[in-house]
């Protein structure tokens, strides 16, 4: 089954029409959305295309074939736009053998992991920083941010498939790669 990773949308149509692109190419079982939807946040500059409305519109397409947690600049009142559950902190995923914990990462993150076993998979988004390493024997991903990455990173994605993670760049650039 392969499960396809974006966050921190933050209100831009451009950068989601970008992403959905590739969930046409890519194909995934499940679309993964770790949080940060419509806004853009007090602490982020506009993104190119912003449109929270047009975002609600566009995801709400893919309802039925999402999966979503709540991000830090996420609040009730967009839930109110979505047609999908958005609002916990987090979702478990069975994949293959493993538990993945999946959240926006402003609560439990790569630095504050929660109880998991040796093996697990914990994914956020929140730091716009794409990651694929191992921590205290859990494998911790982020697949970067599709709208606003941070620190000279490209805009991007992940794809958890066949036991491997790829963070993938729009131009389809290996960007972070881990076999688990």
């Amino acid at each position: 089954m392969k499960l396809m990773f974006i966050s921190d949308i933050h209100g831009s149509l451009f950068w989601l029409e970008q992403a959905l692109a590739k969930v046409e190419e890519e194909q995934p079982h499940t679309l993964v959305i770790l949080g940060d939807f419509l806004y853009h946040g007090p602490r982020n500059p506009l993104p190119d295309g912003y449109n929270p409305q047009g975002v609600a519109t566009k995801l709400n397409a893919y309802g039925k074939s999402l999966v979503a947690v709540r991000g830090n600049c996420d609040a009730e009142v967009d839930q109110m736009l979505l047609e999908f559950p958005m609002m916990g902190d987090y979702v478990l995923i069975l994949h293959e053998g493993r538990k993945i914990y999946a959240t926006h990462g402003h609560g439990f993150s790569i630095d504050h992991l929660p109880a998991l076993a040796e093996g697990d998979v914990f994914i956020q988004g929140h730091t716009h920083l794409p990651v694929a390493d191992i921590k205290e024997g859990i494998y911790v991903l982020n697949p970067g941010s599709i709208s606003l990455p941070k620190k000279n990173n490209p805009n991007s994605y992940g794809i958890l498939e066949n036991g491997e993670f790829t963070v993938k760049d729009f131009t389809g650039n290996i960007v972070k790669h881990i076999k688990l």
